[in-house]
């Protein structure tokens, strides 16, 4: 795959894919790409505003874009249930989840409706409950796919069972790494309990490396002076979306792509560059810490499948 690039994204017309965090940096990029290849794409966002602004961004190069807006909070159960339930009785068959949205935050410890911890709310259990509601109509599909966006930050990670939710000892960056090493244990192990199961569906990871996206900036907000400084100076180290969303599109529509298999950038510490396989943690791998995860998963959201 050296050198791929979005003009080697297979026709997409027939498909229908549901992009989640679609308004914004990576998941808007997924979008138009997959617009532009012919797919119907659901735009899954918190706000519904701006998702209408993202159908015009996009319709300004794909005027004929098949695309549609609908609120999604994957930080609220309820949310992530009720869009299940109404998506799924307008669109029985999904070809592509693309689980992209997600939270980084620097500073004070925060809590959704649920009670859970922003960050493992939004980039794991959320992910987790919509993955899940989402699976029958999934199956459904003829060869359907779901991408799980990865991170760097899940590296160097060890979750710890006895205070998930950082109630005890909380660090911002510690608790966002945490949660996407969650993610791609998360996506690893649906892909062994897929495979048991003889589902055609497959299960794959990507990482953007360094990207600049909006998420950046917002991780400094409120942080001053310092965190002034401390965005500009890793905007400097970043590679721009057009580069960063590339390991994303390549494992949602290559057709040689199996499931259980994680690409990102092929750069030095995998930080930019080139779509290349690259290896996950071995925290990541571990079969009884992921399925001792997905039985948690299961627990606290109240979404039981596979």
């Amino acid at each position: 795959m050296h050198g791929w690039t979005t003009d080697r994204i297979p026709d997409q017309s027939d498909r229908t894919a549901v992009v989640t965090g679609a308004n914004s940096g990576l998941g808007l990029s997924t979008a138009t790409e997959l617009a532009r290849h012919g797919a119907k794409v659901v735009l899954a966002v918190r706000n519904l505003a701006a998702g209408a602004n993202a159908v015009a961004e996009i319709r300004k190069t794909v005027p004929s874009a098949e695309l549609e807006v609908r609120r999604l909070d994957l930080a609220s159960l309820d949310s992530v249930k009720e869009f299940a339930v109404e998506l799924t009785a307008d669109i029985p068959a999904i070809d592509l989840l693309v689980n992209n949205a997600g939270v980084v935050l620097l500073g004070e410890r925060r809590t959704t409706v649920d009670g859970f911890e922003l960050h493992l709310a939004t980039n794991l259990l959320g992910q987790f409950a919509l993955t899940g509601l989402l699976l029958d109509a999934l199956s459904r599909a003829e060869a359907a796919r779901v991408v799980h966006l990865s991170s760097l930050s899940h590296k160097n990670q060890v979750l710890d069972f006895d205070d998930l939710m950082s109630e005890v000892d909380f660090n911002a960056s510690r608790a966002y790494g945490r949660s996407k090493l969650g993610t791609t244990a998360f996506a690893l192990e649906m892909d062994r309990r897929l495979r048991a199961a003889g589902s055609p569906v497959i299960s794959v990871l990507a990482h953007p490396g360094l990207t600049s996206t909006n998420l950046t900036p917002r991780a400094w907000e409120g942080r001053g002076l310092v965190g002034a400084i401390s965005s500009r100076l890793f905007l400097l180290r970043t590679q721009p979306v057009e580069r960063g969303v590339l390991p994303q599109l390549y494992v949602a529509t290559a057709p040689d792509v199996r499931g259980g298999q994680f690409f990102g950038p092929s750069g030095k510490g995998e930080q930019r560059g080139d779509v290349t396989e690259v290896r996950p943690s071995a925290e990541a791998t571990d079969p009884t810490t992921a399925k001792r995860l997905w039985d948690v998963a299961q627990d606290l959201t109240g979404v039981t499948f596979l």
